[in-house]
């Protein structure tokens, strides 16, 4: 992805409903493939309506980059607007950081239907959990 957050709110911001959606699924599409191979019940988000899953890698640098994918494509949409927060950041900034305020402008809980936008605090934490942790370590 080579768009950053703030691109993707301005662009966000001048769309109607419709091209909203378009955008979260071109957002989806354009995320890294994941491997089968990694999506497994131990990198799967709980709680989503749609399946998602997520996995951290840590290049050498320190910083996290995350893999993931859904069977659905505005989910898939989302976790790749998520990741964008998030992406190739040092683990201990993301556990600091509050991405539900990062995601705020896009006002995905008045856009979107209540099944779409279940699993979004799970995909959070799990990040954040995740950064904790390699942060620790």
């Amino acid at each position: 992805m080579t768009a950053t957050l703030d691109d993707v709110r301005e662009e966000y911001a001048f769309l109607d409903a419709d091209d909203r959606y378009r955008l979260l699924i071109d957002l989806g599409r354009a995320l890294e493939p994941m491997p089968d191979a990694l999506k497994t019940d131990a990198t799967l988000v709980r709680g989503c309506s749609a399946s998602v899953w997520v996995y951290p890698t840590q290049p050498e640098d320190g910083r996290l980059h995350f893999l993931a994918d859904s069977n659905a494509a505005i989910t898939k949409g989302i976790i790749a607007l998520v990741l964008l927060t998030v992406q190739d950041k040092p683990a201990g900034a993301i556990a600091e950081m509050d991405i539900a305020a990062a995601l705020a402008p896009f006002d995905l809980k008045n856009q979107l239907s209540s099944n779409r936008t279940q699993g979004i605090p799970n995909m959070i934490a799990l990040i954040r959990e995740t950064a904790a942790r390699y942060a620790k370590a």
